[in-house]
């Protein structure tokens, strides 16, 4: 109890002040700190597969991968994720919009995925929230098998794309 006053009053002098109360959902952790909107609705990611827009990121695993994925989608697993990257940063330029997606409301490696990718210097990045399945429930495109999917070589050679 000795605590809490001390606490109020360090938070009122904080930049920026932290939350007392507030949504801490996995959408509104999304968007917490940022100045745009990261998540796209299933009407805006359609409209982006169709229009060629986007480059699609399933973060999902591998396995999950070649079992089914949005067409011409890259796979940037989270267990592969920093590895994934080298092939990655030299194919797309960093003003490309990138969406990303997992699947499940609890997944958080879409999340995961754009954070990284904005780090790395994307300034386009969206998050495709339960992508996978709200994909698959509006009966969109799919298609399965290992084409977009990248394994790692030894070191000192370059990443490779399977079923090309």
């Amino acid at each position: 109890m000795f605590a809490v006053f001390p606490g109020l009053s360090t938070n009122q002098f904080r930049t920026p002040k932290l939350t007392l109360i507030g949504n801490r959902s996995p959408e509104a952790r999304l968007t917490m700190g940022s100045q745009t909107d990261t998540l796209i609705t299933p009407d805006e990611a359609e409209a982006m597969f169709f229009a060629q827009s986007a480059v699609f990121v399933d973060a999902r695993s591998n396995s999950q991968f070649i079992e089914g994925h949005i067409p011409g989608a890259y796979s940037l697993p989270r267990e592969d994720l920093e590895p994934s990257l080298a092939d990655f940063v030299v194919t797309y330029p960093l003003d490309a919009l990138i969406v990303t997606y997992c699947d499940g409301e609890a997944c958080q490696s879409s999340n995961l995925a754009a954070m990284t990718l904005s780090d790395k210097g994307y300034t386009n990045v969206r998050v495709f929230f339960n992508g996978w399945t709200l994909w698959t429930n509006r009966n969109l495109p799919v298609e399965n098998g290992a084409a977009g999917l990248r394994i790692m070589e030894p070191p000192g050679s370059s990443c490779s794309q399977l079923g090309v």
